[in-house]
C-alpha cells in the first residue's frame, strides 16, 4: 500500500512539475538571474541550407523568400539539398541557378545526411537552416546571426510563428506556451530544443550527428556539452502552417517523438552538463517525453488504491483522469490535443523499441 502511494505521488508530481511547476520556476529564475546574450549587428558570410524531399509545391516560394532577405547578396550562399526527390523539386531549384541558388543532389539518406553533405560543400562562416515550407521575415537572417557575435554562443534558433490552421489543431496554443518556456530557458542558460524552420550554428561548431537524431534536440545539448550556449532570439521570425487537425498532429508527434526517444536513450543526453542545464533537460525533455508513461502509472496506482483503500482522494484522481478522457472523446479541442500528444509519447516509445527509427522523412500532412 505504501509503495503504491509513493508511486502515485511520484507520477503525479512528475506530471505537475514538467507541465506547471518547472515552467513557473524557470521563468522566475530567469528574471532573477538573466544571462545576457551580447548581440551585435554583424554581417558574416552565411550559407543557408534548405533540405528538401519532393517539395515541388513550395520550393519556388521558399527560394523567392530567401532571395528577398535583407542581407548582403555577396555574403549569402543559398543551397537546396535534395534528398533524392522524385518530383519537380530539382528542376525548379535549377531554374534559380542564374540567381545564385545551388542544388546539391543527395542519395536518399534523410534530412540530416542531406544537411551534412550540403555543409561540407559550402563555405559560409555561419550555416543556417530552414524547412522548405517555411518563410522568413525580411530581417530574419540579420536577427538570427546577431546572437553569434557573442563568443559564448554556438547555436541560435528563431521564433516559429504558426499561421492559422484550416482545421481544429490546437498546436498553436501549446506552441505559444513552448516559446514562452524556451525564452526563459535561453535567458537562464540555454534552450533544450530548437526548431527546423530557422536556426544557425557557427561552422566550426557544426557537428555531424547520427542521421536519425535530427538537429532540433541534438544541437542544443551538444553545444552545451562543449562549454558553449544555445540561445533563442524571438525577433528572428519564421512562418509555417501547422497540420490541420489534432489527429494529423498526433501522427506528426509520433514520428517526432521516435527520434526524441532515440536521443534520450542512446544520445548521452545528460553527459557533462552544468547543473542548471541538466535540470532544464530533465524537467523539460525527459519528464515531458515520459508524460504518457506517468499518466498510465497514475491511472494504474489510483485504480489499485481506490479498490484497496476506497479513500476519496484516489476516486478523485480517477474521476479527474476520466473527465479528461471523456472531454477528449467528445472533441473538446485542448483536451483532445493533450490526450493525443501525450499518448503519442507512449506509441513512439513502443515503435522505437519494436523497430527502431528511420533516418528518412516525409512532409507532415497539410503543412504545404
Amino acid at each position: 500500500m505504501l509503495i503504491l502511494e509513493l508511486v502515485f505521488w511520484l507520477s503525479l508530481g512528475g506530471l505537475a512539475w514538467t507541465h506547471v511547476g518547472y515552467p513557473l520556476v524557470v521563468a522566475s529564475l530567469a528574471r532573477l538571474r538573466t544571462r545576457d546574450v551580447h548581440r551585435a549587428g554583424i554581417e558574416p558570410s552565411v550559407s543557408v541550407i534548405v533540405a528538401a524531399v519532393n517539395e515541388e509545391a513550395v520550393i519556388a516560394r521558399r527560394l523567392e523568400n530567401l532571395l528577398a532577405l535583407d542581407y548582403p547578396a555577396e555574403k549569402l550562399e543559398l543551397v537546396v539539398a535534395s534528398d533524392a526527390s522524385i518530383d519537380r523539386t530539382d528542376e525548379l531549384v535549377r531554374s534559380f541557378g542564374e540567381r545564385g541558388v545551388r542544388l546539391v543532389v543527395c542519395p536518399r539518406g534523410g534530412k540530416v545526411a542531406a544537411q551534412d553533405r550540403a555543409v561540407r560543400e559550402t563555405s559560409g562562416e555561419i550555416v543556417a537552416f530552414s524547412d522548405a515550407n517555411a518563410t522568413w521575415a525580411p530581417d530574419a537572417l540579420r536577427k538570427l546571426v546577431r546572437s553569434l557575435a557573442d563568443p559564448d554562443v554556438a547555436y541560435v534558433c528563431g521564433r516559429l510563428v504558426l499561421q492559422g490552421a484550416e482545421g481544429g489543431n490546437k498546436e498553436g496554443a501549446y506552441w505559444r506556451y513552448e516559446l514562452w518556456l524556451r525564452e526563459s530557458e535561453s535567458r537562464l542558460h540555454s534552450v533544450t530544443g530548437g526548431n527546423g524552420s530557422i536556426y544557425a550554428v557557427r561552422r566550426e561548431d557544426y557537428v555531424e550527428v547520427d542521421p536519425r537524431f535530427g538537429h532540433d534536440l541534438a544541437f542544443p545539448y551538444l553545444m552545451v556539452q562543449r562549454g558553449r550556449r544555445a540561445v533563442y532570439d524571438p525577433e528572428a521570425l519564421a512562418f509555417e502552417r501547422p497540420t490541420p487537425t489534432n489527429e494529423t498532429e498526433y501522427r506528426r508527434k509520433v514520428r517526432m517523438f521516435e527520434h526524441c526517444w532515440l536521443i534520450t536513450l542512446r544520445g548521452s543526453l545528460l553527459r557533462r552538463l552544468p547543473p542548471v542545464y541538466w535540470a532544464e533537460v530533465v524537467s523539460h525533455r525527459l519528464l515531458r517525453y515520459a508524460s504518457g508513461l506517468l499518466h498510465l502509472v497514475l491511472l494504474g496506482t489510483a485504480t489499485a488504491l481506490a479498490a484497496l483503500d476506497g479513500g476519496w482522494l484516489w476516486w478523485a484522481a480517477l474521476g479527474a483522469q476520466g473527465a479528461l478522457l471523456a472531454a477528449a472523446a467528445v472533441g473538446v479541442g485542448i483536451a483532445r490535443y493533450y490526450v493525443l500528444v501525450t499518448w503519442a509519447t507512449v506509441v513512439s516509445l513502443a515503435n522505437y523499441l519494436r523497430r527502431g527509427v528511420p533516418a528518412t522523412w516525409e512532409a507532415a500532412e497539410g503543412t504545404r
